[in-house]
């Protein structure tokens, strides 16, 4: 099971799609648990895996070094804006199986989103996580600013082992996220499910996840729900101990599954109308659960759906020739196996 650790509550950052740190009175800036009860709850789980969330994460390194010290998890890994990696010694970042860094492709892109200077502060980590043996991933936030193409290879071409993306539409004021789709981001998704597919035919797989984790749920297990595995494979804990299904339900009733000092409840995974009896649900899952949740955009929604299954279809269409790239054996199979608890990404943007 994942367990995404939230260390603070506080971020040095105020993007422009997420507004910077969550209240103090809401998610503590220190935490304010016992770190033994946590470990307590984690002895039932045979294979844990930890991620280090905020808020920023680093800027609670101490809280860090501590569960790392006494958890017993299997993985370990840190979703970071990139600005304080020097907070926490080397001997802690061996440890680790991946880092994801806050990235939203190049620096035009990133440094409008998220402030001025950010893309240099994060390539300069990225070089110095680069010493260490673990997977870095990109996460990016995908506004209409956005050219997923270029932005994504971008990446790729940057260093980074793989590059994971969601779309600016949950938190933002309603934009004419269609109309961008049609003439942008869709046409863009498919160059890269062509370079993905290219690269498959000289025997590489390369690092785009929503591409594999799509492709895996074909080949190998489907999603039962959010591919994220919020409330039902994953757990958030806050700052206070609270048990979450979602690390950004922070506020929501509906996400609070327990405490650690008296245990918590898995939820039960299901899915609303039309999601239930979709077509892709099995690559989908609901897509976001926070989304399906909290549904700000209303009707509206359904124009993110649309984009859902236009960029499903484009991954879906590659698949004859992933089977004949495996009968010749120029891929293997497993290859294509992803698993998105293992490194907190969501699959479907």
């Amino acid at each position: 099971m994942l367990w995404l650790l939230l260390t603070t509550g506080a971020c040095n950052l105020r993007c422009s799609y997420c507004g910077g740190s969550f209240e103090s009175r809401v998610v503590p800036y220190k935490t304010t648990y016992d770190l033994s009860k946590l470990r307590k709850l984690m002895e039932d789980d045979p294979e844990p895996t930890v991620i280090f969330y905020g808020g920023e994460p680093l800027l609670n390194p101490k809280f860090v070094m501590e569960a790392m010290n006494s958890l017993p998890a299997v993985r370990w890994g840190v979703q970071t804006n990139g600005f304080f990696v020097d907070l926490l010694p080397d001997e802690y970042w061996n440890r680790m199986s991946v880092a994801l860094l806050s990235i939203d492709g190049r620096r035009e892109v990133t440094d409008a989103n998220r402030g001025k200077g950010v893309y240099d502060r994060v390539m300069r980590s990225l070089s110095k996580l680069r010493r260490f043996p673990l997977k870095i991933i990109a996460r990016m936030a995908v506004t209409r600013l956005t050219d997923i193409y270029v932005d994504v290879t971008h990446l790729l071409n940057s260093g980074f082992d793989q590059v994971h993306w969601q779309l600016d539409v949950i938190w933002s004021e309603k934009w004419d996220v269609w109309s961008w789709a049609e003439t942008s981001y869709l046409p863009g998704v498919r160059r890269l499910v062509e370079l993905f597919v290219n690269e498959l035919e000289r025997g590489r797989v390369l690092g785009l996840i929503p591409v594999l984790g799509v492709l895996s749920a074909h080949f190998f297990e489907p999603y039962r729900a959010s591919p994220c595995g919020a409330g039902y494979r994953s757990v958030a804990v806050s700052s206070d101990g609270r048990v979450l299904a979602c690390p950004i339900a922070v506020r929501e009733k509906w996400a609070v599954l327990g405490h650690i000092e008296t245990g918590f409840k898995l939820m039960e995974p299901e899915l609303p109308e039309p999601c239930n009896s979709c077509e892709y649900r099995r690559y989908c899952g609901g897509r976001c659960l926070y989304a399906l949740r909290e549904n700000y955009w209303g009707k509206d929604a359904e124009k993110v759906d649309e984009i859902t299954k236009e960029t499903i279809k484009s991954i879906l269409s590659i698949i004859p020739k992933a089977e004949a790239l495996m009968e010749r054996g120029i891929i293997d199979r497993e290859a294509l196996r992803y698993d998105p608890i293992l490194d907190s990404t969501e699959v479907i943007p």
